[in-house]
């Protein structure tokens, strides 16, 4: 049998695609379908979605991955749909049923609620969660029927509104701090109302900066020519745009690249994202008493390997 079609070799492509994930794929797998869209080298996603879930993904390919975690840390939107008066093993609607309950309240109570899910509080993760305890995800000692320790984490809820109430599905919409499961606010809420709850969909609508109205398609990429599929591509710096911006001299650019501080040029603290007399961006530093000490520097051919 002879030997199939040589495989094209992966391209060194380097920005930010945001992605409309579709519900019913999980993150990764979306993750690996654009990768091979683009046939990228090196690619990752910035804050996973339930397979449940749909909505605004951003992909990181190459030297855009070195930022991730900027976006990671950045409030999220969602618009969320919360079925009342049944609740599931996994508080969404890939569960299965473990009550049901008579749903009797009306829009002013659901509305009397919420003002108590908002603001700074302490939230329990659920048990089918991707959280380590002791090396295993939370999931697979619920799956086999294990307890083991949740501790609350400190989240913040910085909006929560009712958009539509048709008894006994209400939809929401959520603004919220890094951590905070959306499954796990449905139940809660149900909870309180005294007749449980699950979250039957979940669309992610913004991200730091970035909003779904931007987005593209799997389908969509799939059906572009190669040169209109990059035009989707941002430059990785879209990420770092909450940070604060220090221009350099080109020596000063070369020792960040190399590793090294250099004096602040300015009045700055914490950090900061560099760029040199081109307007390249040569990375982000941690600014403290006057001196820039790299932190993830980039990579250009002029500056060679990023430290």
């Amino acid at each position: 049998m002879g030997a199939g079609r040589p495989r094209a070799a992966r391209r060194c492509i380097d920005g930010v695609l945001l992605l409309d994930k579709p519900e019913g794929l999980t993150s990764n797998a979306a993750l690996q379908q654009a990768k091979r869209i683009f046939n990228a080298e090196k690619a990752g996603h910035t804050g996973t979605l339930d397979p449940l879930a749909s909505g605004l993904l951003p992909i990181c390919f190459g030297e855009a991955t070195k930022f991730a975690r900027f976006l990671l840390d950045a409030d999220k939107a969602y618009q969320a749909r919360v079925r009342f008066g049944v609740t599931t093993t996994t508080q969404d609607a890939e569960g299965d049923v473990t009550h049901t309950r008579a749903v009797t309240f009306e829009r002013p109570q659901i509305e009397a609620a919420l003002r108590g899910f908002t603001g700074a509080q302490n939230q329990i993760p659920p048990a089918h969660s991707a959280l380590k305890y002791h090396g295993r995800s939370h999931y697979e000692y619920a799956r086999a029927g294990i307890e083991v320790p949740r501790p609350a984490r400190a989240i913040e809820v910085k909006a929560l509104a009712l958009l539509e109430w048709a008894n006994p599905t209400a939809t929401l919409d959520i603004v919220c701090s890094k951590g905070t499961y959306i499954r796990a606010l449905a139940a809660d809420l149900g909870d309180a109302l005294g007749c449980g709850a699950h979250l039957a969909g979940l669309r992610r609508i913004a991200a730091g900066g970035f909003h779904i109205a931007d987005a593209v398609s799997l389908d969509a990429l799939a059906q572009c020519a190669p040169d209109d599929r990059d035009a989707h591509l941002r430059p990785a710096d879209i990420l770092l745009g909450a940070l604060p911006r220090l221009d350099v001299g080109a020596v000063a650019a070369q020792r960040l690249s190399d590793g090294q501080s250099i004096a602040t040029p300015v009045a700055a603290a914490g950090p900061c994202r560099v760029y040199d007399p081109h307007g390249r961006l040569v990375g982000v530093v941690q600014c403290c008493d006057g001196v820039c000490v790299p932190d993830r520097m980039a990579r250009t051919p002029e500056r060679g390997v990023a430290q």
